[in-house]
């Protein structure tokens, strides 16, 4: 834990000093330790560390949201996009953009997107509700409602006009562009709330893993701790989303990476989720600034790049064990 925290304080320097105007780390910290004196105070306190900060924040939240799903669900392929509710967040935000944006200021962008991941919550909840909620229903309906939610952002899209379709666009293939510090001060109580409280009930989701049956004999309250802890979820994957688009597979691939370092006690997992979904976010945003300047791409499409073919891996070595 230490050296991921060691790792994200130096890809955080680092990042600082790459951009379309490279800045060595002496004048880097010298901007930072006396904003008065220095001549490129503006470029690192108002154009990169908000980004930077908002990538760490956006990357640990999913990261966490995935690695709650996937207690939840008892499922290693289970994440925020997978269940539905990434996808809720990004058609609540088109639907916004699409219809709304020309009566509602963009600040209200961020609740429209967090109602969606709501919205697309209850629906898996009630969808997979038989008499109790399992987990294996609740990722069937997860995957049908994400396709469904799908088709719907994908037509809005297209029947809008160029400029609203331009924006959704690029919002829902996950950017950090242009972010500042409202965005952080907006993102950091989700965080902030949803983390301790998870961590709170980590034990719980360390019996759930353990299969119904025994939690309950073990005294937990399914139905209380699945619906608390997804709530979680929620919160912070339809943050995340509110705040950087529709950035995929960190929820997937981050709690991956965690385990084979610490395991899968809830305690160790998401600190350690938290801080390897912040790196990710955080170097794809990177190569999105400064790998094909003067253009600056969208830092979802990195992220997508290795996750979809970590998430073709996870599947095969999920079938490959049952069999």
């Amino acid at each position: 834990m230490g050296l991921l925290s060691i790792c994200l304080m130096a890809s955080i320097g680092l990042s600082l000093s790459l951009g379309s105007f490279p800045t060595p780390p002496g004048q880097v910290v010298h901007a930072l330790a006396a904003p008065a004196e220095s001549d490129i105070a503006f470029i690192v306190w108002e154009l990169r560390l908000p980004r930077i900060l908002l990538a760490v924040l956006v990357g640990s939240a999913l990261a966490v949201a995935g690695a709650i799903l996937q207690g939840i669900v008892r499922n290693p392929l289970a994440s925020p996009d997978v269940i539905g509710i990434t996808s809720g967040a990004a058609m609540a935000s088109v639907i916004f953009l699409a219809l709304l944006s020309t009566q509602l200021s963009i600040g209200w962008l961020p609740l429209a997107a967090l109602s969606g991941a709501l919205f697309a919550a209850l629906l898996v909840f009630l969808f997979a509700w038989k008499g109790s909620v399992s987990p294996t229903r609740m990722v069937l309906v997860g995957i049908g409602l994400s396709a469904a939610m799908g088709a719907v952002t994908t037509l809005l899209i297209v029947i809008s006009d160029d400029s609203a379709a331009m924006t959704a666009y690029v919002w829902l293939t996950g950017s950090l562009y242009a972010a500042q510090w409202h965005d952080v001060v907006g993102m950091l109580p989700w965080l902030v709330l949803a983390l301790p409280l998870c961590l709170g009930h980590a034990r719980h989701l360390d019996t759930l893993a353990l299969g119904d049956a025994v939690a309950q004999g073990l005294g937990v309250n399914l139905l209380r701790s699945r619906l608390l802890l997804l709530a979680c979820s929620v919160a912070l994957a339809g943050a995340a989303v509110a705040f950087a688009g529709g950035l995929s597979f960190v929820g997937l691939m981050a709690p991956h990476m965690a385990a084979k370092l610490v395991g899968r006690q809830f305690a160790r997992l998401a600190p350690a989720s938290a801080l390897i979904g912040a790196l990710i976010v955080l170097y794809a945003d990177l190569l999105g600034r400064v790998a094909f300047l003067p253009r600056d791409l969208p830092a979802g499409i990195f992220v997508s790049g290795i996750g979809a073919p970590c998430f073709v891996y996870l599947l095969y070595r999920t079938r490959h064990r049952r069999d």
